[in-house]
Parts: C-alpha cells; sequence; structure tokens
C-alpha cells in the first residue's frame, strides 16, 4: 500500500510540474467567465469549506488525545491538522481543476454514459455523506440545541434548509458568485476577528502566533508517515 500511495503522490507532483512548465501561461475562458477573484472564491467553497471548517473544529481534539489515538503520536495536533487538510489536497485541487477545465472539454471521457452514470453516483453519495455529516455535527456546534435523546427537529430543519438554499443558488451562476464570494469573505472575517480577539482582547501576541505556526515544520519531518 506505501508503494501504491508514494507512486501516486511521485505521479501527481510530476503531473503538477509538468503542467506549470509547460502550460504556465495557458488562458482559459469557460462559456461563463468571471473574474479572477471570483473564481478563486468559487473554487475555495466548492470543496474546501468542509475541509477548513467542518473536518478541522471537531476532530482536532482527537489529534492531541493520544491516548486514545496512539496513532497521532507522531507529530502534534497542528502538524497533523496541516497535513490531513493542507498543502498536499492543495495539488491534487489543483490538477483535478485543470483536468476539468482544459483536458475533459476535449476528450470527453465523463460524457461517457457509464462514467457519467457512475460519476452522478458518486456525487450524489458525496453530497449526502457531506449532509449527514453536518447533521451529525450540529450537536457539536450548537450544544445548546441539542438533547441527549439524540438529534432534535432544528436540526434537521437546518439540514434540510441548507440543502434547499445549495440547490436553489447552483441553479444560476450570479447565485454561485454572491454564495462563493460573500462565504469567502466570512472566512476571512473570522481569521481577522480571532486575531482580533487574541491580541487586542487577549493577551497573544504576534511573537505568539509565529511561535506556534512554527509548529507546522513537524509536518514535513514526518512527511512518510501521511
Amino acid at each position: 500500500m506505501t508503494l501504491w500511495l508514494s507512486s501516486g503522490l511521485i505521479f501527481t507532483f510530476a503531473a503538477i510540474a509538468l503542467i506549470l512548465y509547460k502550460w504556465w501561461d495557458m488562458q482559459c475562458i469557460g462559456v461563463t467567465p468571471v473574474r479572477t477573484l471570483v473564481f478563486i472564491a468559487i473554487l475555495f467553497t466548492s470543496g474546501l469549506d468542509v475541509g477548513l471548517i467542518m473536518f478541522p473544529l471537531t476532530e482536532f481534539g482527537g489529534y492531541g488525545n493520544v491516548s486514545d489515538n496512539p496513532e497521532y503520536g507522531f507529530a502534534n495536533p497542528l502538524a497533523i491538522e496541516f497535513g490531513f487538510w493542507a498543502f498536499l489536497i492543495w495539488g491534487f485541487y489543483f490538477l483535478t481543476c485543470f483536468y476539468f477545465a482544459i483536458i475533459e472539454p476535449r476528450v470527453q471521457f465523463f460524457e461517457i454514459p457509464v462514467v457519467k452514470f457512475i460519476n452522478n453516483v458518486v456525487i450524489i453519495g458525496t453530497c449526502a455523506f457531506t449532509a449527514y455529516l453536518l447533521l451529525a455535527n450540529l450537536p457539536w456546534y450548537l450544544p445548546e440545541l441539542s438533547s441527549d435523546d439524540g438529534v432534535v427537529p432544528a436540526f434537521y430543519a437546518i439540514v434540510f434548509l441548507s440543502i434547499a438554499l445549495a440547490v436553489y443558488s447552483s441553479s444560476k451562476i450570479k447565485y454561485v458568485r454572491i454564495l462563493s464570494v460573500g462565504s469567502s469573505l466570512l472566512f476571512i472575517a473570522l481569521i481577522v476577528g480571532m486575531w482580533f480577539r487574541a491580541f487586542v482582547l487577549g493577551q497573544g501576541s504576534p511573537a505568539d502566533f509565529f511561535g506556534t505556526a512554527s509548529m507546522l515544520g513537524e509536518y514535513f519531518g514526518n512527511l512518510n508517515k501521511f
């Protein structure tokens, strides 16, 4: 398994290097062109909101609980978080976007009926799994609404409204643009708010921030274990 994973990573990095070397100046204009920053916001909210917010917040405590999760003892929780939800994942994301933006319109591989059917099943399953994760994690985000008897009806209502909003917002590109840019701005505001609380209202300092950020170095020192 390690051999296959290592081979896959080597192939991915080689493909990214080849793309950046050979097609670094290629311009790609789709049927619904948007500004560069809007396009980046759409990519961000299309696949990385869950990886940057939902999973890291709920799983971070488990990375530090080495007694119950000894498999995470090889590095500090911040480095493990960075390894799972940052760095390499951006490379895979870039490669996927390049394929569907440049290669797929020419080869039409996903237009083959069997491939298209399997792809639709995977998309539906992924969306259903994401909705399940939202439902399962809502008691963690909103403990004041949770109950010992299980998931309360309010959580089902939140998930239903989220799905309805997602379906409606994806019907037109202008809704996708508004939702993507708004989500990105809220994410940036969240970062600024946390910095303000730490540096202005709290007793933190930029030196503490950079000192904590240096803990990410353990990720690169244990790259083979990821």
